[in-house]
């Protein structure tokens, strides 16, 4: 039998696996703004987003509430990793500037992604992202307990999915699509680590 001694630790960051998401709001001239994200959830045609205060995309959503949830592969983790420390907002907190926040408005060339036309929300689609989720936001809440982030409800409309991933009509087929994980600051697919963030700790 094998003994396991454990150690309590305070971890800075809590994503212990979680997938990437790359979430494309409406600016305010009616361009999309890009947010890296790691914190969702799905139950039914409900998609919970856990997203940060003082940026782009929470400013954007309480403004327009539609989005779109883009799931990139594993191969586009550089694309991700690009706009990781890049914000849509031209006045940036203090605390973000602190660990090498910066603005950028075009992140679509940044990140050398391709905007794609959606179906019925403003917001455009990631082309590259094999897995492309319209939805509208449902509910904005702010925790009591933590003024960082918010809580955002949506309610998924339509989903697209690249051919290639697509078996019997209507559903993934998990041996052909492998989201890309947010494992502690390393991007995983595929069972493999297959790079690191440079982005500063929060």
């Amino acid at each position: 039998m094998n003994i396991v001694n454990f150690k309590e630790i305070k971890p800075k960051i809590m994503y212990y696996g979680t997938p990437t998401l790359l979430l494309t709001t409406l600016n305010e001239d009616g361009s999309t703004n890009i947010s890296p994200m790691s914190s969702s959830w799905a139950l039914g045609d409900c998609i919970v987003l856990g997203i940060g205060l003082g940026g782009k995309a929470i400013e954007n959503l309480k403004r327009h509430k539609e989005c779109v949830i883009n799931l990139p592969s594993p191969n586009l983790w550089r694309n991700v990793e690009r706009i990781s420390s890049f914000t849509g907002i031209r006045e940036i907190p203090d605390y973000k500037k602190e660990i090498g926040f910066t603005f950028k408005k075009d992140k679509y060339q940044a990140a050398e992604l391709t905007p794609l036309k959606s179906k019925t929300v403003l917001p455009t689609r990631i082309k590259e992202c094999p897995i492309q989720i319209e939805a509208v936001v449902k509910d904005i809440r702010i925790p009591e307990y933590n003024s960082l982030f918010a809580i955002v409800e949506t309610q998924v409309l339509h989903f697209h999915a690249a051919e290639n991933i697509v078996q019997n009509e209507n559903y993934i087929n998990p041996v052909e699509w492998s989201p890309l994980i947010y494992n502690f600051r390393h991007y995983f697919g595929l069972g493999r680590e297959i790079g690191k963030t440079f982005r500063s700790e929060t």
